[in-house]
């Protein structure tokens, strides 16, 4: 049985969604359903990704959907959900993915008993290396979540987590690229002091925490003994790891991811 996927708004996640969902073959382009009060932003999905039903009217995007998706900012919930409610099918599936926004206050604005699904993505799924977290309520089935998780899958890596960690999540991965952005470039800046130039910089260091970050995901091992691994004794990168740990980046690393989770909690309120 064909799945119809339905975009409440069609922003860089919705696009890194629906590219992960047509070329990964989990659905064909005439499968994927997208509203959005621009059309530039719809012609250019629609160019892409050969969408053919693209939509200015939301009601009718979520009426022809299995999977609702509410790509749309925070702020908006309210007003769309008002908007789009009664036209969501009894058996439809809604993927909420905006910040902050939580099952319960959802589940109250719809009024009724609906599929809900809270996830949260990052923005390496526009590269189709996602890592979303996602909870769902209690109307989903085992097949509703076989879905969901297929559709996440396909943009990236997902796992299901309670919903009282989101906050964590959103400080460990929804937030944390730009955190590794800033270790690439100070990366970068210090090989283009010792003379390399900064375009292949840039290369070299991205392409060594890609590298590493692969090799935690694939070999299972503690990061801590791939880090030993690497550790010769007296040699260059035990130097450069005591010079890493005696200016603090352990602490200012886990304050960093503190503070994400504490402010994450304030906006969920």
């Amino acid at each position: 049985m064909s799945i119809t996927y339905g975009f409440i708004g069609s922003g860089n996640m919705a696009k890194a969604m629906i590219g992960g969902i047509v070329t990964s073959g989990l659905a064909k382009p005439d499968c994927v359903v997208a509203s959005n009060p621009s059309a530039q932003k719809l012609d250019l999905l629609k160019e892409e990704f050969g969408i053919e039903t693209i939509l200015k009217d939301n009601k009718t995007a979520a009426k022809l959907s299995d999977v609702v998706i509410l790509s749309v900012k925070p702020y908006l919930y309210e007003r769309v959900i008002a908007e789009i409610k009664d036209m969501v099918r009894p058996d439809a599936i809604v993927v909420m993915i905006a910040a902050g926004q939580t099952i319960a206050a959802n589940e109250a604005r719809f009024g009724r008993p609906v599929k809900l699904v809270r996830v949260m993505p990052n923005t390496p799924a526009l590269v189709g290396e996602a890592m979303s977290a996602v909870c769902f309520n209690t109307n989903i089935t085992a097949d509703d979540k076989k879905i969901v998780m297929d559709m996440l899958n396909s943009f990236g890596r997902a796992e299901e987590v309670p919903e009282t960690l989101m906050d964590a999540v959103t400080g460990v991965s929804g937030s944390s690229p730009a955190y590794v952005y800033l270790f690439i470039e100070a990366m970068a800046d210090a090989a283009v002091l010792h003379g390399m130039p900064r375009a292949q910089a840039y290369t070299f260091a991205a392409q060594s925490v890609l590298g590493a970050a692969k090799m935690v995901l694939e070999t299972g091992m503690h990061p801590g003994a791939l880090k030993d691994n690497v550790c010769s004794p007296g040699g260059t990168t035990i130097e450069a790891v005591a010079a890493l740990e005696s200016n603090g980046l352990r602490a200012a690393v886990i304050d960093a991811v503190d503070t994400c989770v504490r402010k994450s909690k304030e906006m969920s309120k």
